[in-house]
């Protein structure tokens, strides 16, 4: 029997998506909805899905930011569920905030402007308290300081390049960099060889890693006892890439001059030395629409043809179109999948066209263009498959 001709996409939405992404999901074919009971995929930004049902219609998860912690990711693994998000769309918007960050500890703003906002009194005394007052923050100037950079991705390289056009000299760190990120890395970005080194050499601090169990505390007591007297440690990755207990005894020693983070808790609330903002990393029109678009149009892709690309847990894997009929596979990472995937289909009368499978950890992922109509049969065979997590029928529509 063959397959019935698709229906429109249903996305559930459970956060305030920006429009400007919503709309790259054609209302012919997608129908959106914050109330979908059956959806084909979630778009969110910050809303939890660890204590959520996740209906078993779900093909996809599209996080609109970076992170996906608020994403029980590897459940959607174990399920054949692609977890998209955005790196680097909101790169600019976290590299400016960063830069803010570094200029408003390096001047002394932060109590500058509490200063100011205590005086009370006529102008003449104002101006006169203002004068006597200023002295005590004196600050310093950007150029000829190093700035350690600590994750050299997207983000990480904007404010390093930003760092070299302040005057600044760069020392960077990151063992996972991409070959991309390495392209597109400036000539005079230093390269350290541990954290260690960066902590030992730098005058400002700034981290831009994703939040991973490795990753944990990875500015703790240790290497905060390496820093020279004065640093300015800032973070604007994740909350928990640094230990606050640490941090804040770090600051009353004086080692740390300014924590300046976007992650304020009970332990930082109110300690002298810290600069604490209310997660303001992505929050500008900008940021969220680059999201919104980003995320958009890489779910849209997947449901409509099986690519992938920028899933935090499946491979980025693209094939174009040979035929109108397409298989997509997800299944686990064990061997001899490919060969039984391939005779499942032959077994079937069908012709492979063309195929591409490629893993990442645990998942493998297989898309195969077929010369003629697929079958549910085929479908249900290909699904009973040992290791075969989820099956999806992709024909090409007009």
């Amino acid at each position: 029997m063959s397959m019935p001709e698709r229906k429109a996409f249903e996305i559930l939405v459970l956060n305030n998506i920006a429009q400007v992404g919503l709309k790259r999901l054609p209302a012919e074919r997608y129908h959106i909805d914050k109330e979908a009971a059956q959806p084909d995929a979630i778009l969110l930004r910050s809303q939890d899905l660890h204590e959520m049902k996740i209906p078993a219609s779900v093909k996809a998860i599209g996080r609109a930011g970076a992170g996906t912690n608020n994403i029980p990711v590897k459940a959607m693994s174990e399920r054949g569920v692609p977890v998209f998000n955005a790196p680097g769309a909101n790169a600019n918007a976290v590299k400016e905030l960063v830069l803010a960050g570094m200029l408003i500890a390096a001047r002394n703003l932060a109590p500058a402007l509490e200063f100011v906002r205590a005086i009370k009194g006529e102008d003449e005394a104002l101006a006169k308290r203002v004068e006597e007052g200023k002295k005590q923050f004196a600050g310093i100037e950007l150029p000829q300081h190093t700035l350690g950079v600590i994750g050299l991705g997207r983000s990480g390289s904007l404010v390093a390049d930003a760092a070299i056009h302040l005057g600044m000299n760069v020392l960077g760190y990151d063992p996972e960099i991409t070959v991309d990120a390495a392209w597109s890395l400036p000539a005079q970005v230093k390269k350290a060889h541990s954290i260690d080194e960066v902590l030992k050499a730098s005058h400002f601090v700034t981290l831009h890693v994703p939040l991973l169990p490795q990753t944990r505390n990875l500015v703790n007591a240790r290497n905060l006892g390496l820093v020279r007297p004065g640093t300015i440690l800032l973070n604007f990755s994740r909350e928990g890439i640094v230990d606050s207990a640490a941090v804040v005894e770090a600051l009353a020693a004086h080692k740390l001059k300014y924590f300046v983070t976007d992650f304020p808790d009970s332990r930082l609330a109110g300690a002298p030395g810290v600069i604490a903002l209310p997660h303001l990393g992505a929050s500008t029109c900008e940021a969220e629409d680059n999201c919104a678009v980003m995320v958009a149009d890489q779910v849209r892709e997947f449901l409509e043809h099986g690519n992938i690309s920028n899933a935090v847990n499946f491979p980025d894997m693209s094939m174009p179109r040979e035929s109108p009929y397409r298989v997509a596979i997800a299944n686990a990472n064990v061997p001899s999948m490919v060969a039984q995937i391939s005779a499942t289909i032959a077994k079937s009368g069908l012709n492979i066209h063309n195929m591409l499978n490629k893993s990442k950890g645990e998942i493998a992922y297989t898309l195969v263009d077929i010369d003629s109509a697929a079958t549910r049969d085929l479908v249900a065979q290909l699904g009973k498959i040992g290791g075969v997590l989820a099956v999806r029928y992709l024909p090409l529509r007009d």
